[in-house]
């Protein structure tokens, strides 16, 4: 299936007549604020968007597709099976677990906020407090790294949240 290659469009404006905030949005606009706006009012219309769209795919990034597995150093992680293998020898993997390292495998090299990957892994919403998102990611840390205190596969992105590398290369 095609994915889509957009970038979401948030128009900034002073206009707020109804006539061109409708322009607006039939010109392509996916959300239209007018001038004066908080900022907070910004972000949370900014992570409205973002909820609304899908991912966007980084340029050059490997894609899957409809790719029913993927190989990344010693590892295949079969889509259709849902198991990962080291070297052909299974590695358990628990539903969430293997939601969690899908989500991060469908989109290589581009960095996920734990937001996306909560909607993307489990289907709802990242809460705060919630640690398990990043429980699932030591555990698959454990799974696949060298060495899960130094990561190369599954980064963190201070302030952001995580990427996956295949190749380990940052």
């Amino acid at each position: 299936s095609a994915r889509t290659k957009t970038v979401p469009i948030l128009m900034l404006t002073a206009r707020g007549d109804e006539a061109d905030r409708v322009a607006g949005l039939d010109a392509g606009a996916d959300d239209y604020i007018v001038k004066p706006f908080s900022p907070r009012e910004l972000l949370a219309r900014i992570h409205a968007v973002l909820r609304r769209r899908p991912v966007v795919e980084m340029p050059g990034a490997p894609s899957l597709g409809d790719s029913e597995s993927m190989v990344f150093g010693d590892f295949k992680l079969d889509f259709g099976t849902r198991s990962l293998s080291k070297n052909g020898q299974d590695m358990p993997l628990t539903s969430g677990e293997f939601a969690m390292l899908k989500a991060l495998a469908r989109h290589p090299k581009l960095p996920m906020t734990r937001e996306k990957l909560a909607q993307l892994a489990r289907g709802r919403d990242f809460e705060p407090f919630d640690r398990s998102l990043d429980v699932q990611i030591s555990r698959l840390r454990k799974l696949i790294e060298v060495d899960p205190a130094s990561p190369k596969i599954i980064q963190t992105v201070w302030g952001v949240g995580y990427v996956f590398v295949p190749d380990g290369k940052p």
